[in-house]
């Protein structure tokens, strides 16, 4: 059996050096472009080889991306502790505060990622797909907080505030991150209240 001490050493020296990879990678898009740098480049850039590079992230756009892994779990997380009775419209609104924590911890590293994710297909396509990745926990949440469940109705909710948040995000970045991210965030959600 495995020192449990030992594992948890071994987790953060991984996490450290995850991040500092990361850390490398994106400084070299924001200089050279997303789609003009190589995972050799980005290996170079980090001082390791290609293989080292690929054993801490599958491709580039996980480098980028890789620090979103954890905001969906986080989601569904907040959701699930949100007061019973609470609507859902409203939890869901709330359950969005770490991606608006994760943006406040460090805006202008969150701005050079945003843009750099607009800025290419792949990584604008690979930020769609983690998105669509967590609507299932959303949505499953959703549906055992209610007292007459709708599976399709949880998901629709759910998708509407993915969208939401991706909608808010984009304004942000175009206001070069000088409006509130959380107000645009409550404005957006407020176009779908009923009058």
């Amino acid at each position: 059996m495995e020192d449990p001490t030992r594992a948890k050493t071994r987790d953060i020296a991984r996490t450290a050096i995850r991040a500092e990879l990361a850390q490398a990678a994106i400084e070299l898009f924001r200089r050279e472009g997303f789609d003009q740098v190589t995972l050799n480049d980005v290996a170079a850039a980090a001082g390791v080889s290609r293989s080292t590079f690929l054993r801490y992230f599958g491709s580039k756009e996980e480098a980028v991306l890789g620090a979103m892994d954890d905001l969906g779990a986080q989601a569904a997380v907040a959701l699930c502790a949100r007061p019973y009775g609470e609507g859902d419209w409203t939890a869901l609104r709330r359950c969005l505060d770490p991606f608006i924590d994760a943006y406040r911890a460090d805006p202008s590293g969150s701005l050079a990622i945003t843009r750099l994710i607009q800025e290419s297909p792949a990584l604008r396509n690979r930020q769609l797909e983690k998105q669509a990745s967590w609507l299932p926990a959303l949505t499953r949440v959703l549906t055992d907080r209610s007292s007459r469940p709708d599976p399709l109705v949880a998901a629709v909710r759910a998708a509407a505030a993915l969208d939401c948040l991706s909608i808010a995000v984009t304004h942000w970045s175009a206001s070069n991150g000088g409006e509130d991210l959380a107000a645009l965030l409550d404005q957006a959600f407020s176009a779908f209240a009923t009058t």
